[in-house]
């Protein structure tokens, strides 16, 4: 894709304004040096706002832009049900986790879990947690990236990867969370507003003359397939990366994924996950961050009109494209004029970017205070926590800027993320929601949850390989509850030590985030309504 000077100035003003408002806001310590609450937790002080915007900066990626897109090409708007069932369970995080975590002051999830149960626990888990940040999400988000700067800009493949894996690198390793959660405020607005400048170009196209809901009229007439929310057994075909097909379903199993497997990937990721939630733990308390949540979640609704409608729009266009995640940079390419493709790429590389810098910075918390701090310098000064911090950070960089070019045989890196994040979610949700709400819930019976869903999930991937991936999600999440149950009636010890105490006003919220909740649910009636 030809860039014009414009493209490349407002390219180029996009970086240096990230890089330079990250750098500043990591040398604005007004007094002594930086902590660890500052470093990781960004000094506990973050506003609603900014804690909503750096959760979507944190969240949307080239995973959702490139991976999305090509799943929005391949199946359809059902895909936009990750996002908008994802606006409801930051609802049900914000009234039922939230609360829990901040009254225990945790850093990280495993402090949480040694909390309420034991060390153990905690280490398995932040092993467990450290592998799939670093070799599923650190690194298909760079990849994914690169591979968009390879389609749009023609940068080679490793190149993009160092030049991204730098460009987050530059100001949130020194910077921490502070760094990252303040230019994602900015992020943000790049990646909402370049995204909808590229649905509009994708619509124009298919509207002519007639405009933009025009084409989407047009969109609904050409592909009405693409449009089933709910998709059946059977009926809609799509690649399955090796040059033949699979059946959609595999990957959106109907109806069950409403009631069914995507309430585990949702809770587990908006719930359990590090580099999600950090951002509510870094507020100044519950009600900042319950706002900060639903201002989230209102972003996300509108989410699937700039990560799923272009792929389905792509798909309608006949777009030239050998692979499914080749749809969105075919659209930036064929569609978006010179003099706004450096915004729309901005957007893109803003996306990319702040998921990076995110996940370096929860992988970076996780190593420091979970592994560092308890097993090998227990005394450890501040200094030398936000130091240990920073290089755990470049560490899992440089692993990941080696390992991405490994998926670039995949066709929808978007369900392999989905996949493989599917072996942890199931039980880890099943520890925490024990934890929470299952008094006699022992450490041995979350131990065997923590190994029983790698079991439990490779056991049904290798002897039921035509089960969705999403139905095994829910069978194994069961199946690891099952598990904390039976461990809890064999030790028969009653109400665990470490049960967390369910007072009176615990789950209480204030009257704007109750009004703000409503919305969101009546929203997603009238968009299911409709789409069914």
């Amino acid at each position: 894709m030809s860039f014009s000077t414009i493209d490349y100035i407002v390219f180029i003003a996009y970086c240096l304004l990230v890089v330079g408002l990250g750098l500043w806001i990591s040398t604005r310590k007004k007094s002594g040096e930086t902590d660890s609450g500052d470093y990781f937790l960004a000094g506990r002080a973050l506003p609603w706002w900014a804690i909503g915007a750096s959760l979507i900066a944190s969240n949307i990626s080239a995973e959702q832009f490139i991976g999305m897109s090509g799943s929005g090409y391949a199946i359809g708007l059902g895909m936009a049900s990750y996002e908008w069932m994802a606006a409801l369970t930051l609802i049900l995080v914000a009234v039922f986790f939230l609360p829990i975590f901040l009254e225990k002051g945790i850093y990280t999830m495993p402090q949480f879990l040694e909390v309420r149960f034991d060390r153990r626990v905690k280490t398995v888990m932040a092993g467990f947690w450290l592998v799939v940040y670093v070799f599923v999400n650190l690194t298909s988000v760079i990849y994914l990236g690169a591979l968009a700067m390879e389609r749009i800009m023609g940068v080679p493949m490793y190149y993009g990867i160092i030049g991204l894996a730098l460009f987050a690198a530059i100001y949130s390793i020194y910077g921490g969370l502070k760094a990252v959660a303040w230019t994602d405020v900015i992020q943000v607005v790049f990646l909402v507003g370049g995204g909808l400048i590229t649905t509009y170009m994708a619509l124009k196209a298919l509207g002519g003359e007639n405009g933009v809901l025009a084409g989407f009229v047009n969109l609904l007439e050409k592909a009405p397939e693409k449009f089933d929310m709910v998709l059946e057994k059977g009926l809609h075909m799509i690649p399955d990366g090796k040059g033949g097909t699979k059946d959609a379903y595999l990957d959106l199993p109907g109806i069950s994924v409403l009631i069914g497997g995507m309430w585990v990937a949702n809770l587990y990721y908006w719930g359990c996950n590090q580099y999600i939630i950090q951002r509510a733990l870094a507020a100044k308390n519950v009600g900042e961050a319950q706002k900060g949540l639903a201002f989230a979640a209102y972003l996300k609704l509108l989410l699937p009109l700039i990560v799923v409608i272009p792929g389905i729009a792509a798909f309608a266009l006949s777009a030239d494209i050998a692979k499914s995640d080749e749809a969105y940079p075919w659209l930036l390419h064929t569609f978006v004029p010179s003099g706004v493709k450096g915004l729309a790429f901005a957007a893109l590389v803003a996306a990319i970017v702040s998921s990076l810098a995110s996940m370096m910075n929860s992988v970076s918390t996780i190593f420091t205070m979970d592994i560092y701090k308890a097993y090998i310098k227990k005394d450890a000064s501040e200094r030398n926590l936000v130091s240990t911090g920073r290089i755990a950070s470049t560490v899992a960089l440089i692993i990941a800027v080696a390992v991405a070019p490994m998926l670039s045989n995949l066709d929808q890196a978007f369900q392999y993320i989905q996949e493989f994040t599917g072996f942890v979610s199931p039980g880890a949700l099943a520890i925490f929601l024990a934890g929470f709400f299952y008094k006699r819930a022992t450490a041995n019976g979350a131990l065997a949850a923590a190994v029983g869903t790698f079991v439990f999930s490779t056991l049904l991937k290798v002897f039921a390989p035509a089960l969705p991936f999403m139905d095994r999600m829910g069978i194994v999440f069961i199946l690891c509850f099952g598990l904390i149950w039976l461990f809890a009636t064999i030790e028969n010890k009653g109400v665990h030590p470490k049960a967390i105490t369910l007072h009176k006003g615990l789950f209480q919220s204030s009257k704007g985030f109750k009004i703000a909740s409503a919305g969101v649910i009546v929203i997603l009636i009238a968009l299911y309504s409709i789409w069914w």
